[in-house]
């Protein structure tokens, strides 16, 4: 028997199909090739089509199935990872009512910021564990605000991941989880926010209708079936946003346990056992896992601006491979001789209070500065990011014990990786797994076995160990002058 899992991301839609007793991988592929368009209509907008996920996930899927050579009537579960915060709206039918206005886009951030400003901080921070922010429910009332003749059509809001269950089963679903993720869920009186959404004149009947994860929560439809290769009749069993999949994917389930991301943007996500907020620079979402007997809550701090800037850097400087990038990178000196980069380029940053403060370069010197110099300095920027952002963390009481991260991306990097680990102190350790496999072996956890979980994990992919360097001065030389030129620059745009 085989588990499915997708993984909704903005560039690409992964699925993977694991054994279902092993968890080992049979398969990952993604689709497109090359990545998704993002639409930004206005700046600071950004927008996808959400019929243009399900085309992927439909073609995805029957490749994975030809390929894999497996039986797709022995495939028993499907799992669903998506981007967060997403506001997908649908009408009676389940026709979406305009683009998703996706997890980077900025426009909702004045709204989010009224609110939190006429509800109360105390209020939102005992009950929502965070400020209204750049969140679904913020981009919903900027819907109704803006385009009233959609709003009026408005049978269902959702998040993407209901969106592709939706699709998968003619269901209009949701879970608490998810709720959580576009501040639509109250901890303290354990029920959908619905004075949030009654403050922003929103009807509760959009609200869907509220599924478990780890059961079954709807079942692939005849049509689905047609579109996709999936057999009738089988669950989707575990939805989760990206984030919140990621930390179960490296077995972040306890207390102390923290996953990092470094793909498009750059997240630590600290799993506690604490229903409290205290900094809105700090989100907190439930977290899978969670019970109303036995509380798990995700504190993640989020980076815009993370491989987004690497990306650019290869795109505009030759598009040479990341390899052979890191490779120059790692011939120039810690510091980047002086040349320093800011990264966050990407929108709001919500670990600076919801500021836009642009990408910089600081600092060039044409007669010593090279590509490999800019580099150097972009993962570095990126990386010092990732430390400002556990400083934050850990005022905001998160407890550190391990960390945890996926081969992907920005972690691949030597110099990115060292100098994480090297100025929080902590070791980092690489796991060769993905979204789309986490997604899929979720639907294993009905039997709630959440140490054989974990133990497959560690059996299956556990690649290697970032320790802390012994010499640190460098490191923390270079992090000290970044850290001063971003608060000058922080300051200047206040």
């Amino acid at each position: 028997m085989y588990y499915i899992g997708y993984d909704i991301g903005s560039s690409s839609v992964k699925v993977a199909v694991v054994e279902a007793e092993s968890g080992k991988k049979v398969i990952v592929l993604n689709e497109p090739q090359n990545e998704m368009d993002i639409l930004a209509v206005q700046p600071d907008w950004a927008e996808q089509d959400p019929d243009m996920w399900w085309n992927y996930i439909c073609i995805a899927t029957k490749k994975a199935i030809k390929e894999a050579n497996i039986d797709a009537s022995k495939i028993s579960g499907i799992g669903i990872s998506y981007q967060m915060h997403g506001l997908v709206i649908v009408d009676q039918v389940g026709k979406p009512l305009r683009n998703s206005i996706i997890w980077c886009d900025s426009r909702a951030v004045g709204i989010g910021n009224k609110a939190f400003s006429d509800l109360g901080a105390e209020k939102c921070m005992t009950h929502l564990l965070n400020s209204p922010g750049n969140f679904t429910a913020s981009k919903l009332k900027w819907v109704k605000e803006n385009e009233p003749q959609v709003y009026a059509k408005i049978h269902k809001y959702m998040l993407p991941g209901d969106y592709i269950a939706l699709k998968l089963s003619g269901e209009a679903t949701t879970t608490i989880n998810g709720l959580s993720e576009g501040m639509l869920w109250d901890y303290k009186e354990n029920k959908v926010a619905d004075w949030l959404l009654d403050y922003y004149g929103i009807d509760t009947d959009f609200t869907p209708r509220i599924v478990a994860n780890f059961t079954s929560q709807c079942l692939v439809n005849e049509q689905a079936s047609q579109e996709t290769g999936l057999p009738v009749g089988i669950p989707v069993v575990y939805r989760a946003g990206d984030q919140p999949n990621n930390a179960l994917s490296l077995n972040v389930l306890r207390p102390g346990e923290v996953a990092a991301t470094g793909g498009t943007s750059g997240v630590f996500y600290a799993v506690t056992e604490t229903n409290e907020g205290k900094s809105t620079r700090v989100n907190n979402f439930v977290h899978v896992n969670s019970t109303e007997n036995n509380p798990r809550v995700g504190k993640l701090l989020n980076i815009n601006g993370a491989g987004i800037q690497y990306r650019w850097m290869r795109n505009n400087t030759g598009n040479e491979s990341y390899e052979a990038m890191n490779e120059k990178a790692s011939q120039v000196a810690i510091g980047s001789d002086g040349l320093i980069m800011i990264p966050f380029g990407n929108g709001a940053e919500r670990m600076f209070n919801n500021q836009n403060i642009g990408s910089h370069f600081l600092n060039i010197n044409f007669n010593i500065h090279s590509n490999a110099h800019l580099y150097r300095a972009s993962l570095e920027a990126i990386a010092f990011s990732f430390v400002y952002g556990m400083e934050c963390l850990k005022e905001d009481n998160a407890s550190i014990g391990v960390i945890r991260a996926g081969n992907d991306n920005l972690f691949r990097s030597e110099i990115f990786s060292n100098t994480v680990a090297t100025l929080i102190g902590h070791e980092i350790e690489i796991y060769n797994t993905t979204g789309a496999v986490g997604a899929a072996r979720a639907c294993g956890l009905t039997d709630g076995d959440f140490d054989k979980f974990g133990s497959n994990i560690t059996k299956n992919d556990h690649v290697m160990t970032f320790l802390p360097l012994q010499n640190k001065e460098p490191y923390q030389a270079a992090y000290e002058n970044w850290k001063k030129e971003l608060e000058l620059i922080i300051t200047q745009k206040k």
